[in-house]
């Protein structure tokens, strides 16, 4: 007899019971666990923003140069008999350097005079001469072309002098040319002759001697910026902060004094140059600097530390702390960097705290726990008044 096996059907209504005390039950170990994985506060550093008046400029790579640079050059023949500087040694206008050999151009301005005076004697015995035909009574006793002769032999002679009145001129101007002097107040540089040496006019450079106060700074700007740059120059003389690149001190003042008269073909930029006081030697001829030109001063500019903005793929950012110390992400439009600064166009009012360090571990609308409240650093440029 074959075995009968019972199918046992639970009622439809236990089923559903049990589905739902399971449901209840798996939402409590949810609410259980996520509260006890909420996030702890992030530890940050925070710093009021703050109102400043900044300057509005364009930073520029310039290259120094002397204002006034001279290459000495002989302008007479001769040996070089004696030197009376040294090398780097600063000199003022009228300083003697150099002395060539003048004994050749004493014996010429010499000879010279000697023919002045002979060219004088000359002319004296052809006035006689011509005197004593000017002044017969009789003119049938003189014939016209002794006349004539005699009259042209006084101007002939005459010419003579001037002749050798402007040879002596010459002579004694070589004779001075004999001693070289500095043209310029400077600094010599490395004398490319020794004393003996045989030195031909206008030929060669004996040294170079540079004007090194007040100095330049030359550099340039694009074609885009140089709008900005003419309209703010119209109304007065733009000021020029340059520094060199190995010196974090304060940058040197200087004023905006030439602007060229085309745009550079094939680079887009126009050369300026600034023009600032170096009597301390501190720049020096050939040297690199960074150039901040200052166009005008941004009134009531809102500043946080340069730290604070953060970049994604949406724009910068900045993590502003409200007073529940809840964070709040803020698009913002960052401006010039202004030392340790940042300007902030927009996004961001003075007075309100920004993160400054541990962005990282802050998540929008959550909170924060300040560890450190930065001091907003001072070293923003002081915006000079009467800009603007």
């Amino acid at each position: 007899m074959a075995d009968r096996r019972e199918t046992r059907h639970w009622p439809k209504c236990a089923m559903l019971g049990a589905a739902l005390l399971m449901m209840n039950s798996l939402a409590g170990c949810g609410e259980r666990s996520q509260a006890n994985l909420e996030r702890p506060p992030a530890p940050v550093t925070v710093a009021p923003a703050v109102v400043q008046d900044v300057p509005v400029y364009i930073d520029a790579v310039g290259k120094i140069v002397a204002r006034e640079v001279v290459s000495i050059q002989p302008q007479v023949s001769g040996r070089v008999v004696n030197i009376h500087f040294t090398d780097g040694a600063d000199v003022k206008i009228g300083d003697l350097l150099f002395t060539i050999d003048p004994r050749p151009y004493q014996a010429q301005l010499h000879q010279s005079e000697a023919n002045v005076g002979q060219a004088e004697a000359t002319l004296n015995l052809a006035k006689v001469n011509f005197a004593r035909v000017e002044n017969v009574n009789d003119p049938r006793a003189v014939s016209r072309q002794d006349y004539d002769t005699k009259k042209s032999a006084v101007e002939s002679a005459e010419a003579q002098v001037k002749l050798s009145r402007a040879a002596v001129e010459i002579a004694r101007l070589n004779l001075e040319y004999c001693t070289i002097r500095s043209p310029i107040n400077g600094r010599a540089g490395q004398r490319a002759v020794d004393v003996g040496n045989v030195v031909s006019a206008n030929t060669g450079s004996l040294l170079v001697i540079q004007r090194l106060d007040p100095i330049y700074a030359d550099f340039t700007v694009t074609e885009n910026e140089l709008t900005a740059v003419q309209r703010n120059m119209a109304n007065r003389s733009l000021r020029v902060d340059v520094r060199l690149p190995d010196d974090a001190a304060k940058p040197r003042e200087g004023k905006l004094t030439f602007l060229d008269n085309s745009v550079q073909e094939g680079t887009g930029t126009i050369k300026l140059r600034a023009t600032m006081v170096n009597g301390d030697r501190y720049f020096w001829p050939g040297r690199f600097a960074k150039v901040r030109l200052i166009l005008s001063t941004r009134r009531d500019s809102v500043l946080v530390p340069a730290e604070a903005p953060q970049l994604s793929a949406k724009g910068s950012f900045v993590y502003v702390v409200k007073s529940d110390s809840s964070s709040e992400l803020r698009p913002v439009k960052v401006g010039q960097r202004q030392g340790d600064l940042v300007v902030i166009e927009d996004g961001v009012k003075a007075g309100e705290r920004v993160v400054v360090k541990g962005q990282l571990g802050v998540t929008p609308g959550g909170k924060v726990q300040i560890m450190q409240a930065s001091e907003t650093p001072s070293s923003a440029p002081a915006a000079k008044t009467g800009e603007s």
